[in-house]
């Protein structure tokens, strides 16, 4: 059971403890804020700051989430996803938004969408669903 900062054993956790995350967000700090609640459950967080630097990681890389924010300049949050979605359909993405009222009109290849603020527990419930929804929870790339 996840409770606050506290990691109580329990066999389900491998699965969502110690994954590989990719995280893409243009604001510096909400990066190291959410890389420091994802540290907490050992997860290897790989950052990007924007949509390029994203998919050249994302080649580089074996992944088993990505969190990407909405609002990016050059490239928006969507169309990193439908990138990302065309090469690994089966590796789950977050996106993460203070502009949740702008996806309600949209096609958005996301698989959850969390929006800002968000506490730590908020993040581990989604991070769990997402990897246990997933067939291919061992990792994905392009």
């Amino acid at each position: 059971m996840l409770a606050g900062n506290c990691l109580c054993f329990m066999p389900e956790l491998d699965r969502v403890l110690g994954k590989r995350i990719l995280l893409v967000d243009d604001d510096q700090g909400a990066r190291e804020s959410i890389k420091l609640l994802l540290n907490i459950d050992r997860h290897h967080v790989i950052e990007a700051q924007n949509g390029q630097e994203a998919l050249e990681l994302f080649n580089q890389s074996i992944l088993d989430l990505v969190i990407i924010d909405y609002f990016m300049p050059q490239m928006e949050g969507c169309e990193l996803a439908a990138q990302i979605k065309l090469a690994a359909p089966y590796l789950p993405i977050l996106m993460i938004t203070a502009y949740v009222e702008k996806l309600v009109d949209m096609t958005n290849p996301v698989d959850a969408v969390l929006p800002k603020p968000f506490g730590i527990d908020e993040l581990r419930q989604t991070i769990g669903r997402l990897l246990s929804q997933t067939e291919h929870g061992s990792g994905s790339r392009l």
